[in-house]
């Protein structure tokens, strides 16, 4: 092992190759695996579009959502729920499921399908009034539609897909017809790499966590999880450091003397930079955690609370609100004060007004 590849070359490679030069959306995505998260919560806005602000030249909050319907991406499920690319979404489908379909169960799903053959483009609430499936308990414990719910159960198996989102509710149309891969374990490896691409460099435990996620992806190669984790450690680049087994993509060298600009960021709480919280811990020595369905008497940081990189070092946390049209940011950091760096405030002051801007409102 070089002698300069240690924590903090790493945590460079980490933050550069991630925060790559803002290009276009499409390309944004694709440099990011081909796979963007997505969240519900708007604080003070989306994951998806905290995460792409970086990364996409003059993005603006709601963007995505906005050109989605013009975009070859669609909304489905990876290791978690966010847009994909057509490349990955072909790597999961057809995919089967933790939970079967019993046959009076797939008789409501197919009127379901018929129905959505039949609208062309149909919102859950044009079904429901057309079938009258009526309300169902969900998984929370709470009232929803039973169509809705059929309606998600078929986008999850690939038979529909999202269309546009009407006011935050998914309107589908019928999905292509899925033909299986030849080659299952060529698929999870590929998969594995998407992985690799969007979160590396990635410790032992975070890439043997993640490859096993991938059960809700690609739910019908499950079994393939404990060979796909040592094909990945076998062709990766890897190295030891303090115990720590590392790895990152082959064709990538940790130590080329990655540029990072004297910049703070503050990043979406789902953003690959800080997204996996065990790589966290190892390379910035503090502990992030997601707040927002935390008790409110119980938050450290707050609700909804961004990590606010400076340079390469995640040195604390801002939360970020709209108020009369103006962006309030309240600051806390892991030491208690901000740095005494020369161009720290400055460099803040740019990143709220870059904020702002992005939001669509002026600063506080």
């Amino acid at each position: 092992m070089p002698a300069s590849l240690d924590l903090s070359t790493l945590r460079r490679h980490a933050v550069a190759r991630s925060l790559f030069t803002p290009t276009t959306l499409l390309k944004a995505v694709e440099k990011l695996g081909g796979f963007v998260q997505a969240d519900p919560l708007r604080a003070p806005a989306r994951a998806q579009d905290l995460t792409l602000r970086h990364r996409v030249k003059d993005y603006r909050a709601g963007d995505l959502e906005r050109r989605y319907p013009r975009l070859p991406l669609q909304e489905d499920f990876f290791i978690n729920y966010g847009f994909v690319t057509p490349e990955l979404r072909a790597l999961m489908h057809p995919r089967t499921t933790r939970r079967v379909w019993d046959k009076p169960r797939w008789k409501l799903a197919n009127a379901v399908l018929a129905e959505v053959e039949r609208l062309g483009e149909a919102h859950p609430a044009e079904v429901d009034a057309a079938l009258g499936h009526g309300p169902v308990k969900n998984w929370f414990g709470g009232n929803s539609r039973l169509s809705t719910e059929l309606l998600d159960g078929l986008h999850y198996r690939g038979h529909l897909d999202v269309v546009r989102r009407d006011s935050g509710t998914r309107v589908y149309r019928l999905g292509p017809t899925w033909e299986a891969h030849p080659d299952p374990q060529t698929a999870m490896d590929a998969l594995a790499d998407v992985l690799v691409q969007k979160y590396a460099p990635l410790p032992a435990g975070s890439l043997s966590l993640l490859i096993r996620m991938l059960f809700h992806g690609a739910h019908q190669w499950r079994e393939l999880a404990p060979t796909t984790i040592a094909r990945a450690k076998a062709r990766l680049a890897q190295t030891r450091i303090d115990g720590v087994d590392w790895y990152w993509p082959a064709d990538e060298d940790p130590t080329r003397g990655w540029r990072i600009p004297s910049q703070v960021r503050l990043l979406a709480p789902f953003d690959p930079v800080v997204w996996d919280r065990r790589r966290f811990e190892l390379l910035w020595g503090w502990a992030y955690r997601f707040e927002a369905y935390t008790p409110a008497a119980k938050r450290v940081r707050g609700h909804y609370a961004l990590p606010l990189l400076w340079r390469d070092q995640v040195i604390g946390w801002a939360n970020a609100g709209v108020k009369g049209g103006r962006l309030q940011l309240d600051c806390g950091y892991v030491s208690g004060k901000a740095p005494r760096d020369a161009g720290f405030r400055a460099a803040l002051e740019e990143e709220q007004a870059r904020l702002a801007t992005f939001l669509g409102v002026s600063t506080g």
